[in-house]
Parts: C-alpha cells; sequence; structure tokens
C-alpha cells in the first residue's frame, strides 16, 4: 500500500472544536504483531474533547500533529508478520491507544481486536470499545449483589446507557439519574428514573425506603461529592469523570484501561449480538463533518453514541 493516502482527523494544538481538521495521510503500513484495518466506524467520546482541549495535558499529552480516536470496527486489509488470528478482508472491531480511530485507515496490534460478530451493525461495533468496557469496569468496581440499590449519573449517557443494563443483568435497583426527557428509556431498561438538579439528594433518599447501597459517577466531582454524603461506603462509590476528586475522596476510579484486554472485548460484544444489551446510536456523521459531531457530543445531552464514518 506504499504511496496510497487515506485520510484522519488530526489537530495542531488544543483549542474547541475549530482546530479539528480532515488531512491525506499515508495508509500505514503493518509491523510485526500488527493489522491495518480499513474503518467504516468508530465512536466519539468525551475523553476526546478532554485531550483536544488540553484539560487532560498532565496526564495525557498530545504531540503535534495529533489523531484522535479509540473506538473502530472495520475490514482488515493488511496484516503484519505474526498475525495468524485475522486475515485480509475479516470484520473486526476493537480500539487503539494511538489516538488514531478518527481516520479511513488505522494500524493496530493484533490483541486490540476481535472478531466482530455478524449481528452488529457497523454502527454499533465500532461504538462499543470505550462505552463497554468502562462500563463493564465501572461495574464491576461496585460489584452489586441482586437487590442493591446502586445510583447512577448520566445514567443516559453513552456510557450511562450500558451501565444501567448492565446493572438490570445483575438485578439490582438502579437509580438513573438523567433529564426528564429520558425517563421512559430508563424505565423501559429496568431504572427508576431520577431527575437531576436542585433537590436531587432528597429525590434519591425518597426513592428507596432503605439506604443507597453504591453510587456510580459518569459526569463529574459534584456526584462523588453527593455520594459522599449521602453516607454510601467509598468503596462502593465509582467514578470514570472525576480523578483528581476520587483522589481527594479515596473513591474509587476504574477506567476503561483496566477492562481493555480481548477477553471483556468479546464478553460485551456477546452480550450486545445476543440482545442482552443495547447500544443506542445518537447520530452519524462524515468524517468531514467531525466538528458537528463533536458539537452535538459536548450539548452532553445525547442518548447513546455519536459515530464517525469515515
Amino acid at each position: 500500500m506504499t504511496g496510497v493516502s487515506g485520510r484522519a482527523v488530526l489537530f495542531d494544538r488544543y483549542g474547541g472544536r475549530d482546530v479539528l481538521y480532515v488531512a491525506e495521510v499515508p495508509i500505514p503500513t503493518p509491523a510485526t504483531d500488527e493489522v491495518v484495518v480499513a474503518v467504516k466506524a468508530a465512536g466519539i467520546n468525551p475523553g476526546e474533547t478532554a485531550i483536544r482541549s488540553g484539560a487532560l495535558a498532565d496526564r495525557f499529552p498530545a504531540s503535534f500533529p495529533s489523531g484522535e480516536g479509540s473506538d473502530l470496527a472495520g475490514l482488515v486489509v493488511a496484516v503484519g508478520d505474526g498475525v495468524d488470528e485475522f486475515a485480509v478482508d475479516d470484520a473486526v472491531l476493537g480500539f487503539s491507544w494511538g489516538r488514531s480511530s478518527h481516520a479511513t485507515h488505522v494500524v493496530v496490534p493484533a490483541s486490540q481486536l476481535i472478531h466482530k460478530p455478524p449481528e452488529l451493525s457497523w454502527e454499533v461495533a465500532g461504538s462499543l470499545y470505550v462505552v463497554g468496557c468502562t462500563a463493564y469496569a465501572a461495574v464491576r468496581a461496585v460489584d452489586p449483589i441482586p437487590g442493591e440499590t446502586v445510583a447512577v449519573s448520566a445514567a443516559a449517557g453513552g456510557v450511562g446507557t450500558v451501565v444501567v443494563q448492565l446493572l438490570a443483568l445483575r438485578n439490582a435497583t438502579i437509580l438513573g439519574i438523567a433529564s426528564s426527557s429520558n425517563a421512559d428509556w430508563l424505565r423501559s431498561h429496568g431504572a427508576v428514573p431520577i431527575s437531576y438538579g436542585d433537590g436531587l439528594a432528597e429525590r434519591l433518599k425518597a426513592a428507596v425506603p432503605e439506604a443507597i447501597d453504591a453510587f456510580i459517577d459518569l459526569f463529574g466531582p459534584e456526584y462523588v461529592q453527593l455520594a459522599v454524603d449521602l453516607g454510601i461506603p467509598r468503596d462502593r462509590i465509582e467514578t470514570i469523570a472525576s480523578y483528581e476528586k476520587a483522589q481527594e475522596l479515596g473513591v474509587k476510579s476504574d477506567g476503561s484501561v483496566t477492562a481493555s484486554t480481548p477477553q471483556v472485548l468479546s464478553e460485551m460484544a456477546g452480550l450486545v449480538a445476543s440482545g442482552a444489551i443495547e447500544i443506542p446510536i445518537a447520530g452519524t456523521y462524515p468524517l468531514d463533518r467531525v466538528a458537528d459531531a463533536f458539537e452535538e457530543l459536548e450539548h452532553r445531552h445525547t442518548r447513546g453514541k455519536i459515530v464517525l464514518i469515515p
């Protein structure tokens, strides 16, 4: 594939959506144990906004020009030496740790891919990694038993919709904190909808006769503080959004990295393929409209995933 160009989303400096652009780039060549994938779909995530804005520069600095994107699904177009489990034209899904999946082509280690179940659409397959593995890690962190009550902030977002469904599979009582517009969806998936805003603590206490056993925060530090104020044991509080607050208060902050394995990804893909879990797709955008995709994401009121279609 030498001399053939693909296209990728890049940015040359930290900033808002206006720093994003799409450029022609060489299609990568796989090294040993690597696979090149022609991307059919790639989800976008709030963490990518934080990295691009510079909010995470201390922890995750960018090297410019920087690409972006973790989620991916597509067709294998080349394999490196040592790769036996994948062949050209295989349909795969997986993840990149190189900030590179928002592109027409991406090269990743074979260990970061699985075969795509045929029941999964490209949009769902290309959205599964971050929300699936993050939700898995968050639920595992609080480890509810049947009958326990778990409160979830941002319960109708990309990760939240999956967390709610995983908790329902564990027969937990779920208090889903979200806007009132998401109440019907939450009820239909086994959660008690709780509107966010002033008076939230009182609404949570009124929703269940006994104490809340665990809290999963998917939004921000105010919810971690709320969980502590409600008297929830700190080893039963998990946040994926507030690492500094987690350190301050001594609560858990397990993220997708702790569950980023082919085994976990395969388990989540199997649950979605069987219909046990759904991945709502809020919208799809072509690569050239990546800024519009992030504008929708950054309103923080979408239910489910927003996906780029290169």
